[in-house]
């Protein structure tokens, strides 16, 4: 169940003035899917045309009228009409054609009546282009990643442990359910967010069907780099991808993806594979305030992989036991946590913006400091620090506190949820600083909640 993004679907429908959907993400990410279960729930009439299938349309969305493409797309898909108010036009691999997007317009225009909605998996690299009008402000985006955690209870364990999270606000978490969040938090961090590797884990007999899927994904989106790269770049690509997951969370030195490729020629690929949405950036921001994007140094990042299910298939967990993963001795490394932490973070404000993760680097000799992660809270600056284990150094976080004046602060590790007053000492230079703010404890596994819950700490 994507219960995130048909709630975003059902109010983009019910808008009264509606412009044509546009939903963004990696393939393999469920976008036909969600399209087809919502026209279901909706009881609307789909008309799906994959427009793979029909790149000769491409003159006729650039040249064509509005009668005559919609007369087309009905012949297309076999239907009398699609101009129905209770009908949905689904376009899908609209990057295929692409003339069809400046062409979204004329139906948000003459057609108003009719939902439409448009995906693609390779999209950004059509959007991308400028030699066309992009009908801005015509159409509406939705921006699409893995299923979460919560979505995974509820595919996977029914509603009622999914509805805790959904309603818990930070300190009325049962230990016992706390333990049953944490056995199948251990299980997502294999299974990870895929749809088809969660519908495999739902209806197999053990882990060997999740395997298979993550293989055959790891092996469509390596397919595609011919897609979207020159031959000279597919195994530059191909070093990238690889390198991604078994450095996730470590700020990007080129020098360390391929110590014989020079850095102009490995920043492209590392572009080419964030704009296939393949892989994730975190980028470093001063947080001297709001919007952190202003602050930004978009030369300075940290590199996650889409999905941690497909980040542990390409590190070679499928040939460790399943007894190990659901140990707390595995489950507990850090770049796993942060893994998790960053594709929930990345999707858990609005899903009609650009998702982006930021972070806080500090380097030096001797006082080196770094915050996991920074997200905007209600105008505010809030920093979050994850921990793989139970117990962990809060130095960084001591030091960020002290430097940019905050007073509430986040962790995310393996506890139950608790908040405490900070009030500490700590080394400075060569001197000593001293802090004091509130800081909110919640389990990893909540992370995508995590806006919700300081609001309700506000």
């Amino acid at each position: 169940m994507r219960r995130y993004a048909e709630n975003d679907m059902t109010r983009w429908f019910r808008k009264p003035r509606r412009k044509p959907l546009v939903i963004r993400g990696a393939r393999q990410v469920g976008k036909s899917t969600l399209v087809r279960n919502f026209a279901k729930q909706q009881g609307l009439t789909l008309h799906e045309i994959n427009l793979e299938r029909h790149r000769n349309l491409n003159a006729l969305f650039r040249e064509g009228t509005i009668r005559e493409v919609i007369r087309e797309l009905a012949y297309a898909c076999g239907s009398s009409s699609i101009r129905s108010e209770k009908s949905l036009l689904f376009l899908d691999e609209i990057q295929a054609t692409p003339d069809a997007i400046p062409f979204l317009r004329y139906l948000y225009e003459d057609l108003p009546e009719l939902a439409v909605v448009a995906a693609g998996s390779l999209l950004e690299f059509t959007l991308g282009k400028h030699d066309y009008s992009m009908p801005v402000g015509r159409i509406e985006y939705l921006f699409l990643g893995p299923m979460t955690f919560s979505e995974f209870l509820l595919a996977r364990a029914g509603e009622d442990l999914a509805a805790l999270l959904f309603e818990f606000v930070g300190s009325d978490l049962p230990s016992t359910a706390h333990e049953r969040l944490l056995r199948h938090f251990r299980d997502y961090i294999f299974v990870g967010g895929m749809p088809e590797a969660i519908l495999a884990d739902c209806e197999g007999d053990g882990f060997a069907e999740v395997t298979d899927v993550h293989s055959s994904i790891i092996e469509t989106y390596i397919d595609d780099f011919g897609k979207y790269a020159r031959d000279s770049q597919l195994v530059r690509l191909q070093t990238v991808f690889r390198h991604v997951p078994r450095n996730a969370g470590r700020k990007v030195i080129y020098a360390a993806i391929d110590p014989h490729s020079q850095a102009r020629d490995l920043k492209p690929a590392v572009d080419l594979l964030l704009k296939a949405n393949v892989i994730l950036a975190a980028y470093h921001c001063d947080a001297n305030g709001m919007p952190l994007r202003a602050e930004v140094d978009w030369r300075v990042r940290k590199l996650y992989f889409l999905d941690i299910g497909l980040l542990n298939s390409v590190c070679g967990t499928p040939h460790i036991s399943i007894a190990q993963i659901r140990t707390g001795r595995f489950i507990n490394e850090g770049v796993l946590a942060e893994q998790f932490t960053a594709q929930h973070l990345l999707f858990a404000s609005r899903r009609n913006i650009t998702p982006e993760l930021n972070y806080w680097l500090r380097e030096g000799k001797s006082n080196n400091a770094e915050i996991d992660f920074l997200i905007a809270d209600e105008g505010r600056v809030a920093p979050v620090e994850v921990k793989a284990g139970k117990a962990g150094s809060l130095k960084s976080l001591h030091r960020f506190m002290h430097d940019k004046q905050l007073q509430e602060a986040v962790r995310l590790d393996l506890n139950l949820p608790s908040e405490q007053e900070v009030n500490v000492g700590f080394r400075l230079g060569k001197g000593a600083g001293h802090v004091q703010y509130k800081l909110l404890s919640v389990p990893v596994y909540t992370a995508e909640h995590l806006p919700r819950l300081l609001a309700s700490h506000r």
